[in-house]
């Protein structure tokens, strides 16, 4: 089984920085994409950006100039910077992790969520 843990959300000033890290705690996929989403309050959860085992990366659209998307694979570990960041950005940062296991199977796994507050 794998854990997914996130961190760096917090409070940030409209026009500041946060750079979010998904960690998970061993590797177990032949191939995998790990995404970023976020759920706002009030709001359907959507997907932010993502990034592949092979490193090709996706973004939506209000995230493409501002955010950018990364992963060290020696860590097991994603990243989010998220520049420029505005109101609207607040909400529920999550990751997920899906890929194919050595088995073949196919599987996926959920973090807890961290929170990003963008606020005066």
């Amino acid at each position: 089984q794998v854990q997914l843990v996130e961190s760096g959300g917090g409070l940030v000033q409209p026009g500041g920085s946060l750079r979010l890290s998904c960690a998970a705690s061993r590797s177990v996929f032949v191939s995998s994409e790990t995404g970023w989403y976020r759920r706002a309050e009030g709001k359907e959860r959507e997907l932010v950006a993502s990034i592949t085992s092979g490193g090709g990366t996706s973004y939506a659209d209000s995230a493409k100039a501002r955010f950018t998307i990364s992963r060290d694979n020696a860590k097991n570990t994603v990243y989010l910077q998220m520049n420029s960041l505005k109101p609207e950005d607040t909400a529920v940062y999550y990751c997920n992790l899906k890929g194919v296991l050595y088995s073949g199977r196919f599987d996926y796994y959920w973090g807890q969520g961290t929170q990003v507050t963008v606020s005066s």
